[in-house]
Order: structure tokens, then C-alpha cells, then sequence
């Protein structure tokens, strides 16, 4: 089942600042992880990723995910230190028509006589908010008695 992405999430993929990482799995499910400054939201609010190599592990990584229903997970971490992780399944990839020429015409015109292999639509299924303080945060509710004895004695 489909989440909306928070505003704060959707503001974080469209920072160009921020560090975003897809991770994907290969054939044996050994996992590949790539810093993707290409990775946003679309107007459907989905996330959209602009792979630009045909033959990348990513690009082929994500076909094998389409066709088996693997999920990808994507990390974002903003200058703040605000940290979310997207887990989702891509659901298509545009290679051809108006998105695909759209995107096209807008990386030629950023990254000079590239190529443009896929706009790949990535479905999120979960959010999680990994940033410290809140992950600190909801161990420390979820498990109290986790705490390491030398931070219960007081001097």
C-alpha cells in the first residue's frame, strides 16, 4: 500500500543539497547503494529518479525490482541533520514520450551531450524518520530499561 510523502519529506528530495542515496538489489540480492543527486518528487508525488547510464547497475537493478517486485530503499540527509528513509517499489520507467522528452531536454540542457536512459517512477510503501534525535527519542520510549548502567549511576 501507497504513503504520501510529508512536506517534509518532499522538501528534502527536492533540495538540491541534500544527499540522497538509492539502494537497490542485484540478481543474488546483494545490495547496491549510489548517491543519486537526480532523485525528486513528481507531480503525483511519487518519487522520480533520472538514470542517465543504459547499462548502470542501478538502471539494471531496477528493471529486475519491476519485474520481481523488489523493493529499493532511499535515504535523504539534510544539511539540518534531518534523516528519512523512503522504502518503495518502482512501478515504471519512462523511456520514451512527454516525461521522458520533458526530463531529456531539461538534463541535456544542465549536463551538456548526455545521455538519458530512464525516468524511473518509485512507489513509497514507508517512511521512517531516521534522524538521530528521534530515533534516540523513540528507543528510549520503546525500550527503557535499554540504558547502559553508567548512565543511571550519579556521581
Amino acid at each position: 500500500m501507497s504513503v504520501q510523502l510529508s512536506q517534509e519529506v518532499t522538501e528534502l528530495l527536492r533540495d538540491p543539497q541534500t544527499l540522497k542515496v538509492l539502494a537497490t538489489v542485484d540478481e543474488r540480492g546483494v545490495p547496491h547503494a549510489v548517491v543519486k543527486g537526480s532523485l525528486s518528487v513528481n507531480e503525483d508525488g511519487d518519487v522520480q529518479l533520472l538514470e542517465l547510464l543504459e547499462t548502470s547497475r542501478t538502471n539494471r537493478n531496477l528493471v529486475r525490482s519491476i519485474w520481481h517486485d523488489r523493493r529499493v530503499a532511499i535515504l535523504l540527509k539534510g544539511q539540518d541533520g534531518r534523516s528519512f528513509q523512503i522504502k518503495g517499489l518502482p512501478i515504471k520507467a519512462h523511456v520514451s514520450g512527454p516525461v521522458f522528452q520533458k526530463h531529456y531536454s531539461e538534463v541535456r540542457a544542465r549536463l551538456g551531450d548526455v545521455d538519458l536512459a530512464a525516468v524511473w517512477i518509485i512507489r513509497p510503501d514507508e517512511i521512517l524518520d531516521e534522524t538521530p534525535d528521534v530515533r534516540r527519542k523513540e528507543e528510549q520510549a520503546a525500550r527503557p530499561t535499554f540504558t547502559h548502567l553508567d548512565r543511571l549511576v550519579r556521581a
